[in-house]
């Protein structure tokens, strides 16, 4: 990065239009923004099909474990297969693997929508479509993390990449559970799982329209397992990017699954219907839309390091304050707080990660930050759905919410340390402009003396 470069990217916003164009910086780059509008038309299909299988799954079964067991079913494939697919993301087209795990995914709710709307559906076939997205996941979640690099052609603005990424996710999050609310009690859930599958034209697409330099395979002499081997040890022997994974996992495991307990707090504690279930899940989506526009906002991946265990904090605080409201409007209020806790806690630790990894090993690593984020979720489905069963959806979110707090205060605790593990690779890559030129100022007074 030169001077000039520096300048531009220090520059704060004077006005109004000079901040809108500061925070969608990352949509001057064609590719990105094809993908931006392709995969943000395509979430929205997406959390409305989430909304209609945990609103199926209830009416057909009024079961709390069935609901943590689809959620589990759905999401395993992901924590599983993960090691595999990264190592495919380093050594293979991530471009390629990107495309094709959004036709099979399109494929799988076409035929979940011909299944719901002939009224064949059976919770076997939800469970098993369910493991069929899983795996296709598995595989796109580390290829589309990695491949975000190369739509990014200025690598100074990847943070904020990633951020309009997670607005992106959000707005989707926010607008898809509204509709799917409203669709499910007008039509039934057959109607999302068909938006659903339309939606899959718009990413597959702005895939297609892309102009990608195509990067050749890595030719390694490592088989598979090797080459996974030298991913783990890089991960996790270093303390900053496995206390980030950690934390993920934490959160992932306890405080994520709320959301298959939904349908539970909409319908029998709140007194409402799908509409009500919708809200509440456009709430959470709201907060953490806002909480990714402010990653956007931010010039720099400096001072992340605080924003993750704060963010976290605030998540588990909000969980438990969610748990004991009997009013919907202060429901929605809570989870709007909670979602913008999670938002951050997860789109902060991304953009860490992303930061401070090697390329060579940004699949294998993206791969356990998808096995950490998603991966832990369905043993959480599970386990959320057994707790709720025997104590009780209310307290199983209130063992979730301290367990993030919990989780957030030891990071903390560690997080001086963590930072001066950090500091080298920022300076490095020049995220730390003013230091890096003050240590080679001294390295010449050192070389003339």
């Amino acid at each position: 990065m030169n001077s000039e470069e520096k300048s531009n990217s220090s520059e704060k916003p004077n006005n109004g239009i000079s901040a809108i164009h500061f925070i969608f910086r990352a949509l001057r780059f064609r590719n990105y923004r094809l993908y931006f509008m392709g995969q943000g038309i395509s979430l929205i299909g997406t959390w409305m099909q989430r909304i209609a299988i945990s609103w199926l799954v209830y009416r057909l079964t009024n079961s709390m474990f069935l609901l943590g067991f689809v959620g589990f079913a759905t999401q395993m494939p992901t924590f599983l297969l993960g090691p595999i697919a990264g190592v495919a993301a380093d050594r293979f087209n991530r471009y390629r693997i990107l495309l094709i795990t959004q036709i099979f995914a399109m494929i799988q709710a076409v035929i979940f929508a011909i299944l719901v709307l002939t009224d064949t559906i059976r919770v076997w076939e939800i469970v098993v479509l369910g493991s069929v997205l899983g795996i296709i996941n598995a595989f796109d979640t580390p290829s589309r993390q990695s491949l975000m690099v190369d739509m990014i052609e200025d690598r100074s603005d990847l943070s904020n990449a990633i951020a309009l990424n997670s607005s992106m996710v959000n707005g989707a999050r926010l607008i898809g559970p509204s509709i799917a609310g409203i669709l499910i009690a007008a039509f039934g859930e057959g109607v999302c799982f068909l938006s659903n599958a339309i939606s899959y034209i718009a990413v597959i697409a702005a895939l297609l329209g892309m102009r990608l330099k195509i990067v050749e395979s890595i030719r390694s002499k490592q088989d598979l397992f090797g080459h996974f081997k030298d991913g783990f040890k890089y991960a996790f022997g270093f303390p900053p990017i496995r206390s980030v994974l950690m934390l993920i996992s934490l959160i992932s495991l306890m405080g994520m699954p709320y959301t298959v307990l939904m349908p539970i707090f909409a319908r029998d504690i709140l007194g409402g219907g799908a509409h009500t279930l919708g809200f509440l899940m456009a709430s959470a989506g709201a907060g953490a839309l806002l909480g990714a526009f402010y990653l956007a906002s931010r010039k720099t991946v400096v001072g992340l390091g605080k924003v993750v265990p704060t963010a976290a904090a605030l998540f588990g605080c909000g969980l438990i304050l969610f748990s004991i409201s009997r009013q919907t409007w202060l429901s929605m209020i809570l989870l709007f707080f909670a979602g913008m806790g999670m938002m951050v806690q997860m789109a902060a630790s991304n953009t860490i990660l992303q930061t401070i990894v090697d390329d060579d090993k940004r699949g294998r690593v993206m791969s356990f930050y998808a096995m950490s984020f998603f991966g832990m979720v369905p043993l959480g489905n599970l386990l959320a759905g057994s707790l709720a069963s025997s104590i009780g959806p209310s307290w199983t979110i209130v063992m979730g919410g301290l367990s993030c707090m919990i989780g957030a205060a030891v990071f903390m605790r560690k997080l001086p340390v963590y930072r001066k593990m950090v500091r080298p690779i920022y300076i490095r890559k020049g995220i730390i402009p003013e230091v890096a030129e003050a240590l080679q100022l001294t390295d010449r007074i050192g070389q003339r003396q």
